[in-house]
């Protein structure tokens, strides 16, 4: 059993939709890490939520009033940094400097100039930047990882990605919800970009895009809420992407392959295998991600799995499992997305 006096330390940075499954997380990681307190905007909520975390932990948390009381705070391990892109920034500039590692809910920034900033003013303070992509821990998502790595399944030919989830109107009547100020786009970049993710994650790198992305009649919004893509990647795969959040009532994302030797789909959890001699297999746990109009509706087993692998790390002092630089991977997919869409013609995807 792990000393409660080796427990990392821990601040939660904002306290949105998402704070709540963090906090269950935290709950689930007792021997492993201690809230140390919240720090948000209005001191009524960062009030309200550390009542809700003692309740929950058995034990007090303290409300921060600015992020340079946790840069100073020695005792301060890590932040979970859960703010809108555009309100990062600063906030990670001044931890960083603090020394302290950083574990930040998707996605790195609004654009991918301004993620990669960040993941190299983490890098130059030696500080850990880890992204919060939890489909990368899920059981079936690891098992399907495994199986490609040790080349089960032979050459991969093609990727499909369908993510056709459905937001109603009001999600996006919320102040700056879905605008490029904000939050850098729509579906890409706050909804697709963990399904996106964890396709490269399995693919490797994309090389060219050829896509649409448009705002449908469906909702009044500044940005995108229907893609469609096809993709070329750099081991010879082709495939396609389409994302939308105007798809009623919402279903979960899919990813589905086509090896040499077998048919591979991963949807709600669970994967399954049906192999070109006829055999079929299934493994993981059905379990929802969200699709629907509820966006919280899905379980905090994933986060528990991104924030232990985070203090794994901070303790192993290796890299998370999907680190700041890696994360960049998919902002580049999405950034020639969009391009690919403006310029109406197939463009190149960025690479570190």
């Amino acid at each position: 059993m792990t000393n409660t006096t080796d427990r990392k330390r821990v601040v939660i940075i904002g306290a949105g939709m998402v704070a709540k499954t963090h906090l269950l997380a935290l709950a689930d990681l007792s021997e492993k890490v201690e809230l140390a307190g919240v720090l948000t905007r209005s001191q009524n909520s960062a009030r309200k939520f550390a009542d809700e975390a003692r309740e929950l932990l058995g034990y007090g948390v303290q409300t921060f009033d600015a992020v340079a009381q946790v840069a100073s705070d020695a005792s301060i391990d890590f932040a979970i940094v859960l703010t809108p892109p555009n309100a990062r920034k600063e906030i990670v500039k001044e931890l960083a400097e603090a020394g302290k590692h950083i574990l930040m809910e998707k996605p790195v920034e609004r654009k991918s100039a301004a993620a990669g900033e960040l993941v190299d003013l983490c890098e130059a303070q030696n500080v850990k930047l880890g992204i919060v992509f939890q489909h990368r821990v899920r059981e079936s998502s690891v098992k399907l990882k495994s199986l490609m790595n040790n080349d089960t399944f032979g050459k991969l030919h093609i990727a499909e990605a369908r993510i056709p989830w459905w937001r109603e109107q009001a999600y996006y009547d919320e102040p700056g919800r879905g605008t490029y100020a904000r939050d850098g786009g729509g579906v890409l970049i706050s909804q697709a970009i963990h399904t996106l993710d964890l396709l490269l994650s399995l693919t490797g790198a994309a090389d060219k895009v050829q896509a649409m992305a448009r705002t449908s009649a469906l909702h009044k919004m500044e940005s995108e809420d229907y893609v469609s893509a096809g993709v070329d990647y750099k081991s010879g795969a082709i495939g396609s992407i389409v994302a939308s959040t105007a798809i009623y009532p919402g279903e979960a994302e899919s990813l589905s392959f086509q090896f040499e030797k077998a048919a591979v789909t991963l949807q709600s959890g669970m994967l399954t295998i049906k192999w070109r001699d006829g055999r079929e297999e299934s493994i993981g746990e059905a379990g929802g991600t969200g699709g629907g109009a509820d966006p919280m509706a899905f379980t905090h087993d994933w986060h528990r799995g991104i924030i232990e692998d985070f203090v794994d790390a901070l303790n192993g002092d290796h890299a998370p499992v999907c680190s700041g630089r890696e994360a960049l991977k998919v902002h580049y997919l999405i950034d020639a997305i969009v391009q690919s869409s403006a310029e109406k013609c197939a463009v190149d995807v960025q690479s570190n």
